[in-house]
């Protein structure tokens, strides 16, 4: 397994992996899975700051993490939302907890010291996953977002590094 920075030759990996979570699932809000273009457009614009991994092995991409800004606003620069997608085969292989270990370094790095996930509530393992790694839910939102035809909640998730 090698985490890395992810690179403009990886876009096309990333968003055949995030086209699933948006095409046949909920936990993506989005309802149109972005092209490779827009994937390394997002890639470009947060990796000026914050770090953009990707996990790979035996030359395949399975999985990427990223930061971008909690909010706009000057008094939240400690603070980001994290984000992480893994090839839906990749599961539950140890790529997301290392994926994850690795952003919070590069975190650290910067002066981060908030880390905030938004994720689904209840289902897919989300929130499992995410207490695994020391988040802790702060709030739920009920019913906030409406996908195939049907509303969702979410929780969101605060660890301190």
């Amino acid at each position: 397994m090698i985490i890395r920075d992810a690179r403009e030759a990886d876009a096309d990996a990333i968003a055949g992996i995030y086209r699933y979570y948006v095409e046949e699932t909920a936990i993506s809000f989005e309802y149109n899975a972005p092209e490779a273009a827009e994937m390394e457009r997002r890639r470009k614009e947060y990796s000026r700051i914050y770090p953009f991994l990707v996990v790979e092995e035996n030359g395949r991409v399975r999985g990427y993490a990223y930061a971008h800004p909690f909010s706009s606003r000057a008094a939240y620069r400690r603070s980001v939302e994290v984000t992480i997608y893994l090839d839906k085969d990749e599961t539950g292989k140890g790529y997301g907890s290392a994926l994850y270990g690795e952003l919070e370094k590069g975190l650290k790095k910067t002066g981060i010291s908030n880390l905030y996930a938004i994720v689904m509530y209840p289902g897919y393992g989300s929130v499992e996953f995410h207490e695994k790694m020391g988040y802790r839910t702060i709030g739920i939102l009920t019913d906030c977002g409406e996908k195939f035809g049907q509303l969702w909640s979410v929780a969101y998730m605060e660890k301190r590094i």
